[in-house]
């Protein structure tokens, strides 16, 4: 939908027939919700209403419209889009990019990254590097996507202890993003990692569910087996569509011996 969008924008109504749909809300559901009438909502994707700027931005808030859509749906009805997309050295996210490096290197000796909408890498910390021993060198070649470094079987994937379990929870995440987002980019990544085979053999589906209160990733290393846990931040409220897709995964030691294996790894 993104890239057909950006080439030849389709009528402003079937996007947002197509944001209701994928939210699964009817026009009475979302009529309620952006204080409006279900003939004014069937009228605009039907096409014989135009909506206003400001009736198109409430139906887009009301959906949860990314931002990057929220500029196709303006522009495919006519008006100049409002959010600006910009590189992280852009002077104007100058305080942005450095509250993303103190949050990084903050979280030395345990690994961190930032991520965009595709799980591309945009930054990460000290501590990543000693985690990714062994690695295809071709697999290291930006732009390096999180889940094919992970999945890849000659990625990290071989090292994986519980391998199954963490590609049945990454496919999860993966297919709840589709859901909400419909990228087509997003797709061909799906379709690349359902391609590869296991690792030495192993079986791709998790036979043993998980225990504890949360997933871990337990990763066999020169320093023994070290288990994680993982956190997800992003920015509060943005108005840039950079900042709005990006992500910082931390990752936090599940026991102690963990913690000091990082210590041990991570130069000072």
């Amino acid at each position: 939908m993104n890239l057909s969008a950006t080439l030849t924008p389709r009528p402003v109504g079937e996007q947002l027939r197509d944001w209701r749909q994928r939210r699964r809300l009817t026009q009475l559901d979302l009529a309620d919700m952006a204080e409006t009438s279900t003939r004014h909502v069937s009228f605009i994707e039907t096409g014989r209403a135009m909506p206003s700027r400001a009736m198109l931005m409430r139906l887009a808030e009301r959906l949860d419209v990314p931002l990057r859509d929220r500029n196709h749906l303006l522009t495919a009805a006519g008006l100049a889009p409002m959010y600006h997309e910009r590189g992280l050295d852009d002077p104007a996210l100058e305080q942005a990019h450095a509250a993303i490096e103190l949050v990084l290197t903050g979280h030395e000796p345990y690994p961190a990254l930032a991520i965009d909408r595709h799980w591309n890498i945009v930054a990460a910390n000290r501590a990543l590097a000693p985690m990714l021993a062994g690695v295809a060198p071709h697999l290291l070649e930006a732009p390096i996507n999180v889940m094919r470094l992970t999945l890849h079987p000659e990625g990290v994937a071989p090292r994986i202890v519980n391998y199954a379990e963490m590609r049945a929870h990454l496919l999860h995440r993966l297919h709840r993003l589709l859901a909400a987002t419909g990228d087509p980019v997003l797709h061909a990544l799906h379709d690349e990692l359902m391609s590869y085979p296991a690792p030495d053999g192993r079986a791709h589906d998790a036979s043993v569910a998980p225990s504890g209160v949360a997933i871990q990733l337990q990763l066999r290393t020169e320093a023994g087996v070290l288990s994680f846990i993982s956190t997800i931040t992003v920015f509060g409220s943005p108005m840039d569509i950079t900042l709005s897709e990006l992500a910082i995964e931390s990752f936090f030691p599940a026991d102690t011996a963990t913690a000091q294996a990082l210590r041990a790894l991570t130069p000072e």
